[in-house]
Order: C-alpha cells, then structure tokens, then sequence
C-alpha cells in the first residue's frame, strides 16, 4: 500500500494561460479558391500559428489550459515544446460561452427567470427549467405550464447559478502535463487553424500616358475567428502547398439563440415599441435670412505668416518578399494587431511607369454572328518594362485620368504570374470595337472562315483573335499558344480589318 501511494502522481490543479507574450501567423491561402473572392462568412484558408507563452507550473500533474488560440485550430497538428515533463494528453475544448452555448448546456435543468413591470419597475423572480432550445427559440416549463421566451411583452432574462465546467469563454488548448516541481516554464505552441485567408487587391492607374500605368497592391488578410492576436508578426505565403481536403469544420460549435414568438398586442399596448421617427431635413432659411458665422478670431488688417507645412507622411509599410522553396514568403516588417472577424491590408508592392499594352481580344469558336471585343490590358512581367516581380493571385482595379478626375473602368482576376510571364487585365467589353465571323464554306474535310473587324473609335486598334485549330496551311509568322494560333490585326480609326483562313475538319 505505501509503495502505490509513492507511485500515485500528485494533482496539481488546473493552471490558465491567457497571456500571449509573443505570436507570428503565416497565412496560407485557400486551396480550392483560385482567383475569386474570399469568403467573408468563414475564410477557407488556413494559418500556422506559433505562440510563446509563460506559464507557472505546480509540482505534480496539472491541466494546463491555454485560452485564446484560433477558434478553427485543428487539434492534431498542435505541438508543446517546452513542458519540463512532456505532454500527456491534448484536448480542444469546442464548447464557447455564449447566450445559444448556455441554453443549450441548462436543457432540463433549473433557471431563475427575473422580468420587470414597465408601469412600476417591479421585478419578479421564478423557478423555471429550459425544455427546448436555443435555435428556433426557448421553451421555459414554470408553475404557470409552458410559454416561449421573450413572448410576455415584458423585459425578462435567465440567470444561471453557474457557468458549466465545459463551456469557455475563449476557445481553448488544455494540456494535461507533469512537473517535478514547482517552476515558470516558457512554453511555445505551434498549430494549424482554418477560419483565415489572404489575396493580393491591385490597383492600376492610367494617366495621360496610354502605354504606360502606376501598379500599386494591397496584401489583404482575412481573420475569421472570435480570436484576435495583437502585436503580431504577420506573414502570407503564395503558392500552393499541397494539403488533404478535410471533410467537416473545426470550428467550436457555437449555437446562435433566437427567440421568436407569436405576438398578439397592438403597438399601443406597449407604447416602447413604437417607430423610430425618420430623420427629417434640416429647415431651410427663410427668404432674406443672412447666414451669420462667428468665429473667436479678430481679423486684423495685418496677416498672420502662415504655419510651416506638415512634415512629410512616413513611407508606407511594405511586405517584404523571400524565397521559401518554390514558394513566396511574404514578412510584413513590423508588428500589426490581426483583429477577430476583420481584415488586414498592407502594401505589397507599388510601381510606377510600368509599361502596359492595350488591346481588343476575342476567342473564336463554331459560331457565326457579330459581338464586342473585350477590352485587354497586357503587361510583360518583365523589369525592363518596369515589373520583374512574382505577382499572387487576386484581383485589379483599373482607374484612368480623365482631366482632374480619376475614374474607374473595370475590373479583372488573375492568378499567379512569375517573374517573365505575361499578364492580361480583361475589365470589360467595348461596343466600338466589334468582331464579325461567318462559316463561308464547309465540306466533310474543311471549312472556310471570315473575320472582320470594325472600330468606331478615333484612333486605330490593335485587335487580338484566338483561332480555332487545325488550320490548313499553317500560317507564318502567327503566334502559337498551346493548340491554338494567335492573329493579331492593326484596325484603322473607324475603319475595319478583315482576315480569311481555312480549318481541316476532324472526321
């Protein structure tokens, strides 16, 4: 018996970590996103989350249990270093304090409902127990029978006699460790969290200058959590590392409550519920009014000297780009604070002059009939056109200068673009610039085609028309991308241009 008292280890208690003294987050892009936007609902991409925190152990085995961490972090990939007698056991507490989390945890259990009298204030106390709820409202069981919650026409709430052991306030990590002694450890936590996302928001502006364009772009990260994390060291990484698709959502079930009843008063029963008056216009002067300004400054035939100009603002922050591999690691250079449910926008990259083509572009197909062009902008990633720069995926706004007024004319997704590769801005459609393809001829081998081009615009064009395969004889001098020919046509200022080709049929 003494022997398995010595070996029975001693409980320490429950210890509670709430305080970050250090946090980085490296943002992952959603997998399956592409170029579209990201979910404002629920981010579907993911972050590594890296922790440093102190924590005081006691001597014996103890929970630790560390408050705060991502509400979609995924269990199996949290790493403890630094516990002085490893990790026993890790636990993801799923449960969050919340009005829908504390009905659902008192089902069939006792409550005190408190109302008050809106005529004297009086409050009134009773026993009651839940039956059903949170969602699709609460059905509170009194000595009176059954009745929904928030249906008396009254200011009425429940009061629990405590909080349940398994709901938390913040999601939570607990740990279950063992210490020879009492000590303060520092302690780093490492893990995955879904519920965040990042894209890359850029913004071209045309001046007067149509072949050339300023490109500056924002890094927008996406926090979707109830966890913020201040101070942070926040990092993106582009490319796409291969990672399971998981089949359901890690995130703690938080049940929403809704209370809906039957309402059988009139508004004049209850004269608080009343309309809120519409917000009216201020009045106008009357005619022959004079506006009177008083100020608390005596005008003086001498002028004051003007104050110095402000300084100049500081320059803004930019993330600064590194290799990881294959991929593109984005630091941002100084500590930001990622809000819960909120997004972070940091400078990505900003250029100006850089060189930009404009074209028409249209890709062919079996149809005949007349449409518009749509309008291209091309830019060669290239640093003697004023780029050279690895470009993530995201979208671009595209404004122009129209005398003092910058306005905007469209916008386009693109993916990633390396270093050298071409990139296309399609914002739109033009009515001036039409295309015209008619099947002229067709046998069981070959079919015979016409293209015309017309431009209603002031000045000439350059059209851009992705033909169909097979076209016999292969032209010269045409570009080719992949399977298809690339014909490009210089149209006169409201003029057209036309082209023929010949196509071999696939029996």
């Amino acid at each position: 018996m003494l022997a398995a008292g010595l070996a029975a280890p001693a409980r320490g208690g429950t210890v509670r970590s709430e305080k970050i003294d250090s946090v980085s987050v490296t943002v992952y892009r959603a997998p399956w996103r592409g170029k579209g936007p990201i979910n404002r609902n629920w981010p579907q991409g993911y972050a590594l989350i890296h922790e440093i925190r102190t924590v005081y152990l006691p001597q014996g085995e103890s929970v630790v249990r560390f408050e705060g961490v991502a509400e979609g972090l995924l269990p199996e990939t949290a790493v403890l270093s630094g516990m002085p007698g490893g990790v026993r056991e890790k636990n993801r507490d799923a449960r969050l304090l919340s009005p829908g989390g504390l009905v659902d945890a008192y089902l069939k259990r006792s409550v005190t409902l408190r109302r008050t009298d809106r005529a004297t204030g009086k409050v009134t106390q009773q026993d009651a127990i839940i039956s059903a709820g949170p969602t699709g409202g609460v059905i509170v069981q009194t000595a009176q029978g059954y009745e929904a919650l928030g249906c008396s026409g009254l200011p009425e709430r429940m009061l629990y006699k405590e909080v349940p052991v398994d709901l938390s306030p913040r999601p939570t990590l607990s740990a279950i460790i063992r210490s020879d002694r009492a000590r303060k450890a520092r302690v780093e936590l490492t893990y995955l969290a879904e519920g965040f996302d990042w894209s890359a928001n850029y913004v071209a502006d045309r001046g007067s200058d149509p072949g050339r364009m300023d490109l500056m772009a924002w890094l927008t990260v996406a926090n979707g959590g109830v966890t913020g994390f201040p101070d942070a060291q926040l990092n993106v990484i582009a490319g796409q590392p291969h990672r399971a698709p998981r089949a359901f959502d890690t995130r703690a079930e938080i049940k929403p409550l809704h209370l809906s009843c039957w309402p059988m008063d009139i508004t004049s029963t209850h004269p608080a519920w009343g309309l809120v008056p519409p917000n009216l216009p201020e009045p106008m002067m009357a005619d022959g009014a004079q506006e009177i300004i008083v100020t608390a400054q005596r005008r003086s035939r001498a002028y004051a000297m003007a104050p110095p100009p402000p300084p100049p603002p500081p320059p803004p922050v930019m993330a600064v780009q590194e290799d990881l591999g294959d991929l593109k690691f984005y630091r941002v250079p100084v500590r930001v604070n990622i809000s819960a449910q909120a997004q972070k926008q940091v400078t990505l990259l900003s250029q100006s002059g850089v060189k930009v083509e404009t074209l028409y572009a249209d890709r062919l197909d079996d149809g005949d009939g007349s449409r518009p062009m749509t309008i291209r902008l091309r830019v060669q990633n290239r640093k003697e056109d004023g780029l050279g720069l690895p470009l993530p995926s995201g979208s671009a706004a595209v404004f122009e200068r129209v005398g003092d007024a910058r306005l905007y004319v469209g916008e386009a997704d693109i993916g990633d673009k390396a270093v050298g590769e071409r990139v296309d801005y399609d914002i739109g459609q033009s009515n001036d610039v039409q295309i015209t393809s008619r099947r002229i001829v067709q046998s069981d081998k070959r079919a015979d085609w016409s293209i015309e081009v017309s431009n209603a615009r002031p000045f000439p064009v350059v059209a851009e028309i992705t033909l169909l395969p097979d076209i016999t004889p292969e032209p010269e001098g045409m570009e080719r991308r992949g399977n298809n020919w690339i014909l490009r046509l210089d149209v006169p200022a409201n003029g057209t241009a036309a082209y023929s080709f010949s196509r071999k049929l696939r029996p």
